[in-house]
Formats: structure tokens, sequence, C-alpha cells
């Protein structure tokens, strides 16, 4: 996947990086359904870009085989004019949209996925910056409700959230890591099949990266959050996986030349093979017969994908 990483990478690193010019680009490429929505908010505009890849036997021919999601979650590409160049933070947007790029070119030949994929994430070459202990966040022109409501859809039937998750210091591997399940306010354990997949991919140990309660609540409630990575959980009663981005050391989402493109590769492969099987029922996100056992011992959790009582 190392030519789709390079090719999408020359695409977003530029002051000008648009929604229409990767509308355009992947068209050409041979995608299909490709919808751009500019949203202004108080601090700019973003271009939301949504990728729909029909899979031979996916809802949207009628078939029976599940829907995955892809969430590439972001700030920006850029923090211009503050730093020049293609930041830390827009490495979530680039293994989502290369993972798209890859998908589109392996039906072009032929090789197509059973399911349908649904690719969402947003381009802005010119988001604003916060600060966040250790390293300063990313910020965006529009707020985290928007983001929900442009990149979570109800054909969604588990989503993978893939966001850079360098500015900490939990996660002390370079390449990627994965989160538990999140599903409906409740941290499940994590999944087998994915650590499969991950040493697979990687030919080494899978890393899992720990999650506080605080972390699967709503942006905007006053606690703590490790980043963004688990707020698609929030509006959405499907599983949710966070697929972190690492480094080894804490790196600011607004540094420029931390992207590594390997990692940005191994990452979209990963995404990919779990695509090929999610989609082939080879597994579920979650075991739902103890997830229903959850709820019955100890009832709903719904409330943590809330704002809460105040």
């Amino acid at each position: 996947m190392l030519k789709q990483v390079m090719e999408m990478y020359e695409l977003l690193d530029k002051p000008d990086a648009s929604g229409k010019e990767v509308k355009e680009f992947l068209k050409n490429r041979g995608a299909k359904e490709v919808e751009v929505n500019k949203v202004r908010g108080k601090q700019g505009s973003t271009d939301f870009i949504k990728i729909k890849i029909m899979g031979s036997n996916g809802k949207s021919k009628n078939g029976n085989s599940p829907t995955l999601g892809i969430i590439g979650r972001l700030g920006g590409l850029g923090a211009r004019p503050e730093v020049i160049g293609f930041v830390s933070d827009g490495d979530g947007a680039l293994s989502a949209l290369s993972t798209a790029l890859k998908l589109v070119d392996m039906q072009k030949v032929g090789d197509v996925l059973k399911g349908d994929i649904i690719i969402t994430t947003h381009i802005c070459p010119d988001a604003p910056t916060s600060d966040h202990f250790p390293v300063k966040f990313m910020g965006s022109p529009v707020d985290i409700e928007t983001m929900n409501t442009m990149e979570v859809t109800d054909e969604m039937e588990a989503i993978i959230s893939v966001d850079t998750t360098k500015g900490n210091k939990l996660i002390n591997t370079k390449g990627f890591a994965i989160s538990n399940t999140v599903k409906e306010g409740y941290i499940l354990k994590a999944n087998d099949y994915l650590l499969e997949i991950m040493m697979r991919t990687t030919g080494k140990l899978p890393h899992v990266f720990s999650l506080s309660q605080q972390d699967i609540t709503p942006y905007g409630n006053g606690v703590y959050h490790i980043n963004s990575i688990l707020q698609p959980a929030v509006s959405t009663k499907a599983p949710v996986v966070g697929v972190a981005i690492t480094t080894e050391v804490p790196v600011a989402g607004c540094a420029t030349g931390a992207t590594h493109i390997m990692d940005i590769e191994m990452t979209s492969r990963f995404i990919l093979e779990v695509a090929k099987d999610f989609g082939e029922k080879k597994f579920t996100f979650y075991d739902e017969d103890e997830f229903h056992l959850l709820k019955k011992l100890y009832g709903g959790m719904e409330r943590f994908q809330t704002k809460g009582l105040y």
C-alpha cells in the first residue's frame, strides 16, 4: 500500500489541499461514490469527504455482509500560517484516504471485498491549535458534534477510528496501537481477532492502549480526554475501535516532519485486512451475548455518551 500512501500524502501536503481535489483524484482512479461538503465554523472551514465502496455482497446490493466504517479523525492536515507543512495530526486522514485509494485500485483489477466500506474524514490545511499538556493539541475549524454528524453514519455497523495519538506518555511504541472495543458507554475487552490481524500485518506483538472512562465521553464536559479518537463512539450504537498512530515519545499534533510513512502504510494495511475479514463475517467487534449479559447485570451505560448532568 506504499504507493497509495505516497500518492495521497503528496495530494494533501500543500496549503490549498481540498476535498474537491481529493474527490476528483479518487473519481479519476475509479471511485463511484464520493461526496464532499464544505462546513464553516467559528475558526474557518473544512471539507468533509465521504467515500462509499460497494462490496460484492454489501447492503447497497441487498446483500447481507456487514458494513464497516473507517473514520480518519483529526483536527487538521496543517496549522498554517503558524507552521508550514503537513502536521502529525493529519496522519489519521492520510491513513483513511490511503485505504480508500487502495480499495478503489483493488476493485479496478477485480479484487472486490464482500461488505460495503464507508470512509469519512475531513480536509483542512489551516486548522487552529490549542494548549494541552504535555504537548499542544491541534484544534479544528468545527466542533466535535459537527464532526460526528458528518463522519458517523447509520449505515456503519462497526467503526474503525484512526487518529494520531502521539501527544501522551501512555503509548510508548512507534507504529500503531488499538483500543478496547467501545459500545454504548461500555469499555469492552480488547478484540482477540483484531490482535491476530495486528500480529500478521506487523510481524510483531500487538499493542493495546489504555482507555479511561473519561476518554469515551463527549468533548466539552470538562474532563480529560487522551484525544478525539473515541469521539465517534458517543454518536452511535455501533461498536468502535480506535486505531492510534503512535510514537515512543510525546510528539505534538501540530509538529511537522513527524509523519512516518511506513507507519502509515502499516496502519492502513492493518485496516484493509480488518475490512476484508469483517465483510466475510470472520469475526465481530464484540461478544454480543456477553454484552447483553453486562446490560442485564448492570444496566445501560448510554449516559456516558452524553455530557452528563450539570
